[in-house]
């Protein structure tokens, strides 16, 4: 039996088991596909305190060392039960494994929320992406959409301005919610035309995508826009539904946990862009896994 067991390996579950082992426990992380998260997606890291740049991807290595070298365990599982037994607990993976642990630290961050119009699954790594870092490459030279007025629809933007012909950036709204400086620099950029107050209608398209329309929501008009590709920022949406028996979860179906990162079953935790809370960004995501992990800790000790 693992006195910590922390399902998700992103900033807030690798910060949770730094401080976990750091409190003397053993711990085992549970990812179900690679560490980092949704940070190995970002091209650059620019507001995290006392490191000026750095990419995400080298951020999330440097994390996962941090956790090795400590003698912290990831698995690479994807957790979908927990249940409680007299001394603990015990979680079960879709691969049909189960592990019992003192104490569980929920840390699984958020996944990209789709579009959600009719062909959207259809053209799915045939013109649609959620990752401009991951498939920008493939559109070189071409027209592209990126949806969204968030920082990553902003940093989307500006790394597919270096790359493809034409960007166009479609948000639903007149202003941005994304940081004023990476909307300035990308101002900046000659080849991006911004498509405000408007949401997509339509995808038109063959075996790959061809064009979108998209809906002006001042004046009712509507346009086409002739995209090769279409990446998709609009928000990311919790996964917590397996364990709704056990912790309580929001309407949008976040863990409900406050500052403490406490949940309303006494041993489980909750950490990172998963929980409620206002914003999420990698430095939040960090602090929940440190106050988690020492939650975590205090917790077991409690047990002796």
């Amino acid at each position: 039996m693992y006195d910590i067991l922390i399902i998700g390996a992103g900033p807030a579950g690798m910060t949770a088991g730094i401080y976990g082992i750091r409190g003397g426990k053993s711990v085992v992380m549970l990812e179900a596909v690679t560490y980092g998260g949704q940070t190995i997606n970002t091209p650059e890291i620019e507001n995290y305190p006392a490191i000026k740049t750095i990419s995400g991807m080298e951020f999330a290595e440097n994390l996962y060392k941090q956790v090795s070298e400590l003698g912290g365990e990831i698995k690479y599982e994807k957790a979908n039960k927990i249940e409680k037994l007299e001394n603990g607990f015990k979680v079960s993976t879709e691969e049909g494994k189960s592990y019992e642990a003192r104490s569980v630290i929920i840390a699984t961050g958020a996944k990209n929320r789709p579009l959600g119009v009719a062909q959207e699954d259809r053209y799915r790594g045939a013109g649609i992406s959620y990752c401009a870092t991951c498939d920008g490459a493939f559109f070189r030279n071409k027209k592209v959409a990126v949806v969204g007025g968030g920082n990553t629809a902003l940093e989307d933007g500006e790394v597919l301005s270096d790359l493809c012909e034409k960007v166009y950036i479609v948000h639903r709204r007149d202003e941005f919610r994304g940081d004023a400086a990476n909307l300035a620099r990308l101002k900046e950029k000659s080849n991006v035309e911004f498509v405000l107050n408007s949401t997509v209608e339509g995808l038109i398209g063959d075996a790959a995508i061809r064009s979108m329309t998209v809906k002006n929501k001042i004046d009712g008009s509507t346009r086409n826009l002739e995209v090769d590709g279409i990446f998709v920022a609009i928000g990311q949406m919790p996964d917590n539904k397996d364990f709704s028996d056990m912790v309580e979860l929001d309407g949008p179906g976040y863990v409900s946990g406050q500052e403490d990162c406490k949940t309303n079953t006494d041993g489980i935790f909750v950490a990172g862009d998963c929980r409620t809370k206002k914003v999420r960004q990698i430095a939040t995501a960090v602090g929940d896994g440190a106050v988690a992990g020492l939650a975590a800790v205090e917790y077991v000790n409690s047990l002796k």
